[in-house]
C-alpha cells in the first residue's frame, strides 16, 4: 500500500494493517505511525482549524502485518481551539499516543517572519540514499533522501548537524498529489535520528517522543516536489540524543519545526 492508501484507510476505518513494506527493523516507521493517528484526529476536528502543533509519544513498536486501530477522543473544543487525542493500538496495547492541537487563524498585530533556510548544497549534487533490500530500512522505499551535510549513520562522522533534500519516491506512473501533514510527518521523520552518524557500527536507535509544529497556512506542495530538512543534535548522553530540525520548501518557506528526543543502544 502506498502512502496516500494508507491515510484514506485511516480517514475511513478504525483499522489498518500495515504492510512490511513500511518496516524498519522490528518495527514499522514511526512518522507512519504519528501520520495513521493524526488522520483519524484530523477527521474529528470542524473545517477551518488546521494543526498547529502534535505531541507524540512512541509507547512501543508499531507492528506490521498486524491489525492495528486507532481511537480518537476530542478532549475539548473551544471557540477557536480543538484539543484532541489519539492513540494507535495493537493486540491490547498502545503503540503511539498523540496529543494535537488545531486552531483557527485569528486577527493578530503580531507578524514576525521566519529566520531563513540554510543554504544547502544544489539537489543535484547531493548523494541520494538508495533502497538497498535488507540494508537499509525497507521503508525508505518509499521515501527519497539526498544528504548536503552531516555524516550518514554509522560512519562516526562528529558533526551536530545533518541536512539533505527528502520528498515521497515517485512510482513511474504516479501523478503528483496535494501534501498536507500527514505527509510532512513522514517526511521529518524519514531521516534517521543525527546521533547515529557519530557510531563507527551499526546499533539500534529511535525516537521515544516527538513534538512538530506546523506553519498555517501550509505552502503549497505536490508529492514531487523536493523538501530542504536540517537537523541539529543539542545534546546527547547518557544513550538519549536531544534534536532540533526543521523543514522548509525548495524555495526556503517554513514548513515544520520539530523536536526529538532519541534513544540509541550502542
Amino acid at each position: 500500500m502506498s502512502f496516500f492508501e494508507l491515510m484514506q484507510a485511516a480517514g475511513s476505518t478504525s483499522e489498518v494493517t500495515v504492510p512490511a513494506s513500511w518496516g524498519q527493523g522490528r518495527a514499522g516507521f514511526g512518522g507512519l505511525a504519528a501520520a495513521l493517528v493524526y488522520q483519524a484526529m484530523q477527521a474529528k476536528v470542524p473545517a477551518g482549524r488546521p494543526v498547529r502543533s502534535l505531541a507524540i509519544t512512541f509507547v512501543g513498536p508499531m507492528l506490521v502485518d498486524v491489525p492495528l486501530s486507532v481511537e480518537v477522543e476530542v478532549l475539548r473544543e473551544g471557540k477557536a481551539v480543538s484539543q484532541v487525542l489519539g492513540r494507535a493500538v495493537q493486540q491490547g496495547q498502545v503503540v503511539t499516543l498523540v496529543q494535537g492541537s488545531f486552531g483557527a487563524p485569528r486577527l493578530s498585530n503580531v507578524r514576525v517572519p521566519a529566520l531563513p533556510a540554510p543554504a544547502l548544497k544544489a539537489l543535484e549534487d547531493c548523494a541520494e540514499l538508495p533502497y538497498m533490500q535488507g540494508v537499509t530500512p525497507e521503508f525508505t522505499r518509499h521515501l527519497a533522501m539526498r544528504w548536503a551535510e552531516g555524516g550518514m549513520p554509522f560512519t562516526a562522522n562528529p558533526a551536530r548537524e545533518m541536512a539533505g533534500w527528502v520528498r515521497l519516491r515517485a512510482q513511474a506512473d504516479e501523478a503528483a498529489r496535494p501534501v498536507d501533514e500527514a505527509h510532512l510527518l513522514a517526511l521529518v521523520d524519514a531521516w534517521p535520528p543525527a546521533v547515529l552518524a557519530h557510531l563507527r557500527e551499526p546499533a539500534p536507535g529511535s525516537s521515544l517522543t516527538w513534538t512538530i509544529e506546523f506553519v498555517q497556512p501550509t505552502p503549497m506542495l505536490t508529492t514531487l516536489d523536493w523538501c530542504q530538512y536540517r537537523a541539529q543534535i543539542e545534546h546527547a548522553c547518557d544513550g538519549y540524543g536531544h534534536i532540533a530540525s526543521a523543514l522548509w520548501t525548495a524555495d526556503g518557506q517554513l514548513l515544520a519545526i520539530s523536536r526529538q528526543t532519541v534513544t540509541v543502544f550502542d
